[in-house]
């Protein structure tokens, strides 16, 4: 798998306190990489490291295969913070301005403007842009000049619902339409939860923990726990009618993961079967208490 990221050993010390510590990450091509701390994590401080907006203490920092970045940083486009708009003037005209600096033609900067959603605002000024608009107009800024890799700094922060629904479909379109990768930072967990193809996890300047999508699911999927007084059938019923997975034995009857929509169905049918169910319900860890036991809080 082709690496967008790697870090070695990524430090930033400012005066005796280490801000990022020892920070060893990867980020692969087509990820959706949510970067998960509370503020003061040391997440911005990451990020501008990597995007050479500050130097590091000491570490390696790898963009596309190459240990030299400067060169391969023209393939990254960012937002840092709040972004800088030209409020005065209309979407299209924001793009066409910054597009001297980046790059893009006319029909890219409409392409762009599709993506993120803001294709029909017409002659409406930035200025007058709810607080979302704004963030996707950021981003649209950011898109200038056909990046591989876009590294967003809680781009949701401060959002309504609404307005984080609008940067989430923006994301997900943007991956999918053009196959950027992602490097997102945020202390909301649910709505990273909810993108994210991977995940790392910084607590205090350390980078915890790495993990997919698949493995989080795996750790905090509902399950549905069965005790019964015939395990043998009612591990059988479960595989062959109901097509469950990763079916675990315990001491006392059996884990399976099921479509828990269908837990009165697989209870009358394993009563049926001669099995007396004795106790019946749903364990797993939350996907927020997850993420809230690792970063500390």
């Amino acid at each position: 798998m082709d690496k967008v990221l790697a870090t070695r050993g990524l430090t930033k010390v400012y005066g005796s306190r280490k801000v990022v510590d020892n920070v060893n990450m990867t980020i692969n091509k087509g990820d959706i990489y949510g970067f998960i701390g509370k503020n003061g994590a040391g997440k911005t401080t990451t990020m501008k490291m990597i995007l050479g907006m500050i130097f590091s203490s000491k570490g390696e920092i790898e963009l596309f295969g190459e240990k030299a970045c400067d060169k391969a940083r023209l393939k990254i486009g960012s937002l840092i913070e709040a972004p800088g708009l030209y409020k005065s003037s209309t979407a299209y005209d924001n793009l066409r301005r910054f597009s001297i600096l980046f790059g893009g033609t006319d029909k890219e900067i409409k392409e762009i403007l599709e993506l993120v959603g803001l294709a029909n605002t017409g002659k409406k000024k930035a200025g007058a842009f709810s607080l979302g608009m704004k963030q996707r107009l950021g981003i649209a800024i950011a898109m200038l000049g056909n990046p591989e890799f876009l590294v967003l700094d809680e781009p949701v922060n401060g959002l309504d619902p609404a307005g984080i629904k609008e940067i989430r479909d923006a994301i997900i379109n943007i991956n999918r339409e053009k196959g950027v990768t992602f490097f997102i930072s945020s202390h909301l967990l649910g709505e990273l939860a909810r993108i994210s193809t991977r995940y790392g996890i910084i607590n205090n300047g350390i980078l915890v923990e790495e993990l997919s999508a698949e493995a989080l699911q795996a750790l905090c999927g509902k399950k549905l726990e069965i005790k019964c007084t015939d395990p043998v059938t009612a591990r059988k019923i479960l595989c062959e009618t109901f097509n469950a997975e990763r079916i675990v034995d315990n001491a006392t009857g059996l884990s399976a993961e099921v479509e828990l929509e269908r837990a009165a169905e697989i209870n009358a049918a394993l009563v049926q079967a001669g099995c007396g169910v004795y106790d019946f319900h749903t364990v797993g860890t939350d996907v927020e208490d997850f993420f809230l036991e690792r970063i500390g809080v």
